[in-house]
């Protein structure tokens, strides 16, 4: 019994510490992996993406392993994710909107250095023809040039050449026997070929100029000391421009590609003051607003009027009216979009087919910037009521039947109802979600992409901009679609957009007198 009393303490004091070793054995391999992969992130020049991935897992090391932030650790899943996926995104939007990165400056400095200097211009008229012929697990190549002359190399491998460097001299024999290599292995084999340089005995030294020939080549550009391209073919010289991000010739002509540099306040200042962009935005801006608050109303008006309807007494059949008033919310939105553009198609469309036959009029429905408006309204009241029918479902519940017996007795007709009792019930606890829906329809992006893409045109922009875009689609069309792909302007344009919609969500929310 004493022995047993005396040893107890020590199996208990053992697995505490067996604990402790296998978290903090736990602990170091995950935080090892973060640091490799930080690393790895970091190599690849993404800074950014490196510096995030090691706070959230540094912070969930420490968060999972220290008791004193025992309690933080149920909710900490859900901040790490609206770190990375929200907070991250946003800041690096912003980021973005500071520089001029674009289609043409997509790349860093040493990178667009290095494929400049890859670039290469043929310095004679003559190219030799080639062949490559497999012997075991080497090759044999054979040129021939325009004068029928021919040369041959030893066997080799593309491995086990010094330098990249290839002898040939002239063929004594006959080409041999095998095959020589089909085009779609010689493709297989080009980035081997570039990196050769084929020397002819007595002669010039070749580089790849095709995929049949070789040719003598020399690189179009040569680097000088103060960091300056010469182009060895003209003489004109290319300074690096650290302010527009390009090699920049005497009489201000660039090469391409350029490198990502930071701008400043170029691009927002670009959104204000250049008439072709200040114009269209200030357009579809506008446009976007009203766009957003309409839907908000006519969604609501006949949501309220549905819901009204349906709470009718003397209404049989309810169950089915719902059910069919709810289909459209059921069914997914861009099979409705697609079938309204196909019922709005100006020339097959069976909406103008009935109005030709009623009224003898076609409208253009695509083309007309007021009727296109109009048509993307129409659409997106019937994409939108079913979810204000059912909110306003619930809500009526809610009001005592007593209010309305009263206002019965006091000779109110059904609009002063409206006005006076339900309205006034239900606007309070619905202002939340019709601010929600007023931020949701400022950013439909899906609506316009697969009803209008944003036709017709702006005349005059130099931005691909149509009279039915909104903010959202304007700026996706700034950096996709766009020539140039002007992924800094369209970040700025996101940036502004944020502003202005948590902006307009906070005021509402301050008018309604919600608590934030």
């Amino acid at each position: 019994m004493l022995t047993h009393a005396l040893s107890s303490p020590v199996v208990d004091n053992k697995r505490p510490m067996t604990k402790a070793v296998f978290k903090w054995a736990a602990v170091g391999a995950v935080l090892l992996l973060a640091l490799y992969l930080t690393v790895a992130l970091y190599a690849q020049n993404q800074t950014a993406f490196a510096l995030l991935f090691l706070v959230v897992i540094g912070s969930a090391a420490y968060i999972f392993s220290s008791p004193k932030a025992y309690a933080h650790r149920y909710i900490y899943p859900s901040i790490a994710g609206m770190v990375a996926f929200i907070i991250f995104p946003l800041l690096y939007t912003v980021g973005i909107g500071f520089t001029n990165y674009s289609a043409s400056n997509l790349l860093s400095q040493e990178r667009v250095l290095e494929q400049l200097l890859s670039q290469r211009f043929q310095t004679g008229e003559e190219r030799y023809d080639f062949k490559l012929y497999p012997t075991d697990d080497k090759f044999v190549m054979r040129l021939e040039s325009p004068a029928g002359e021919s040369w041959a190399s030893a066997p080799f491998s593309f491995s086990e050449l010094q330098n990249n460097a290839l002898a040939v001299a002239p063929a004594e024999q006959a080409a041999p026997d095998a095959q020589p290599l089909a085009i779609k292995d010689v493709i297989k084999l080009k980035e081997d070929l570039k990196s050769l340089s084929v020397n002819i005995e007595g002669g010039a030294s070749l580089s790849l100029a095709g995929l049949r020939n070789f040719a003598p080549m020399q690189s179009l550009y040569g680097l000088r000391d103060d960091g300056s391209l010469v182009n060895q073919q003209t003489g004109v010289v290319y300074a690096p421009n650290q302010d527009i991000g390009f090699y920049e010739g005497p009489q201000g002509e660039t090469l391409s590609p350029g490198w990502t540099v930071t701008i400043g306040w170029e691009n927002y200042v670009q959104v204000v003051t250049d008439p072709s962009i200040r114009g269209p935005f200030i357009e579809i801006f506008v446009w976007t607003l009203a766009f957003a608050t309409m839907t908000v109303l006519f969604t609501l008006a006949v949501g309220l009027v549905l819901a009204n309807i349906l709470q009718w007494d003397q209404l049989k059949g309810k169950g089915f009216y719902r059910m069919m008033l709810i289909l459209p919310y059921a069914v997914p939105a861009f099979i409705s979009i697609l079938v309204f553009k196909g019922l709005f198609n100006q020339n097959f469309g069976e909406i103008n087919l009935v109005l030709e036959n009623l009224f003898g009029v076609r409208p253009d429905w695509f083309s007309d910037p007021a009727l296109a408006r109009t048509m993307i309204l129409i659409v997106n009241t019937w994409l939108g009521y079913p979810y204000m029918m059912l909110l306003c479902m619930g809500l009526l519940q809610a009001i005592p039947r007593d209010l309305y017996e009263a206002s019965a007795m006091d000779g109110a007709t059904p609009l002063d109802n409206l006005f006076r009792i339900t309205l006034p019930q239900i606007i309070k606890p619905l202002m939340p979600l019709l601010i929600a829906s007023f931020a949701f329809n400022f950013n439909n992006f899906v609506l316009i992409a697969l009803l209008t893409g944003g036709a017709p045109d702006i005349i005059g922009a130099t931005t691909p901009a149509g009279t039915t875009d909104l903010l959202v689609s304007y700026t996706y069309r700034i950096a996709f679609q766009d020539s140039g792909q002007n992924f800094g302007l369209a970040a700025a344009i996101a940036t502004v957009i944020f502003i202005l919609v948590g902006s307009l969500s906070l005021i509402n929310l301050k008018l309604s007198k919600i608590k934030v």
